[in-house]
């Protein structure tokens, strides 16, 4: 009898043992893998070239497609691993601020990455010959078209050796049209709509133009589909 209830006694503490790890995997997993939210959902896609990069003038097929693969791809898997660890991060209490607020930063970051190579690509294949309304409006707000064009070209240059993005934005506080200097991804002019983006970060042009920045900024400028830009803007005032 003492050998069986040694026995029943031993398998009950198995038995308690094996149910109390089972509810620590549980909980491991639930930690592991929480069910995702829309905001932490990581399920960005990248968007597919809208026109032939081998059809630029001044921009080489090799350089657009490098630029696309490497740097905007590579910012979408970025934002989408980030926001799967946002989402195990607010599942674990413990988790130290610290950390979580390097977290945060990587996701503005990749997000204004992402967003701005969209919108860079995307503003790419025209003549590079300003119309439509935002032309009288970008007159209307810098004296000039010219005079327009050289402070952006201005801002550009000011960050080439650098990083960063010179943006033409509609600023929906002032109500006005502005060319911002943007460090990296991160420095979106605050209550600003972008309206025409120039990625100034090395991987842009080095391949084609090395060191001449401002070669860069030409064949840029060359390509400007601004039918693209005024839709923008015709959208934003319409909203």
């Amino acid at each position: 009898m003492t050998d069986i209830r040694r026995r029943d006694a031993l398998s009950g503490i198995a038995l308690t043992a094996a149910v109390a790890a089972t509810q620590a995997n549980a909980q491991s997993s639930a930690l592991a893998a929480p069910v995702p939210v829309p905001a932490f959902a990581g399920g960005h896609q990248p968007k597919p070239l809208r026109i032939d990069p081998a059809k630029l003038n001044g921009l080489s097929e090799k350089l657009i497609r490098s630029h696309w693969e490497n740097n905007y791809q590579g910012s979408v898997r970025a934002l989408n691993m980030i926001e799967g660890r946002l989402a195990a991060a607010m599942a674990d209490k413990d988790f130290p601020p610290v950390a979580y607020s390097g977290l945060k930063r990587e996701e503005l970051h990749r997000t204004g990455s992402v967003v701005l190579h969209e919108l860079y690509f995307d503003q790419l294949g025209g003549n590079g010959q300003a119309a439509g309304s935002i032309k009288d409006a970008l007159a209307l707000s810098h004296g000039s078209l010219g005079a327009w064009e050289a402070e952006f070209r201005r801002t550009a240059m000011s960050l080439a050796g650098g990083s960063g993005w010179a943006i033409l934005a509609y600023n929906h506080h002032t109500a006005s049209l502005h060319n911002y200097w943007a460090w990296d991804h991160t420095n979106g002019p605050a209550m600003s709509t972008p309206l025409l983006v120039l990625d100034i970060y090395e991987h842009a042009f080095h391949m084609d133009y090395g060191a001449a920045a401002a070669k860069y900024v030409d064949a840029f400028m060359q390509n400007v589909d601004w039918e693209i830009v005024d839709r923008r803007y015709r959208a934003l005032r319409k909203a």
